[in-house]
């Protein structure tokens, strides 16, 4: 993986980030992998799209889109105005799950959150996802708060 893009993603690149999203444990569950795309992507793409504050991410390898990731700059009062960035929605293509793809991804986000001033990077995950908390934490994050979610489809 000499060859490596990472770019801003394109309305183009929505099948591929859908295809990586639908090809996991988790996601196979709760993404729709069907064609044409779900508009809800494309309502959300738009959305992202829009917003200085987002970056969708793809991972070009030669051509072929191999891994992508959301990267948002969020302001904040609390810490004296601190920014952080937040990262969401990383999935690496599954042929190229183990190459040390993750490892540059993270080095390049963590890159583009220094130069947009942040003092502090966070993510959430799946607690079921215990090979990912190990990489997380070979990155050096710490499970340092708990967190919750509220899901507001949930009947």
């Amino acid at each position: 993986m000499t060859d490596l893009n990472f770019r801003r993603a394109t309305r183009a690149d929505l099948e591929a980030i859908v295809d990586m999203l639908v090809d996991d444990m988790i996601g196979r569950s709760r993404e729709d992998g069907s064609r044409p795309l779900n508009a809800k992507y494309l309502a959300a793409f738009d959305a992202i799209s829009r917003d200085e504050n987002q970056f969708l991410l793809v991972v070009e390898d030669a051509g072929e889109i191999v891994g992508s990731l959301q990267l948002s700059f969020i302001p904040g009062i609390a810490r004296l105005g601190m920014w952080r960035g937040q990262i969401e929605g990383v999935r690496i293509k599954s042929s190229k799950r183990g190459s040390g793809l993750g490892h540059q991804m993270f080095d390049w986000a963590i890159a583009q959150c220094r130069d947009k001033g942040c003092a502090l990077v966070q993510l959430a995950m799946d607690k079921t996802r215990t090979d990912t908390l190990r990489f997380y934490e070979s990155l050096g994050f710490k499970a340092s708060h708990e967190g919750m979610k509220l899901d507001l489809t949930a009947k």
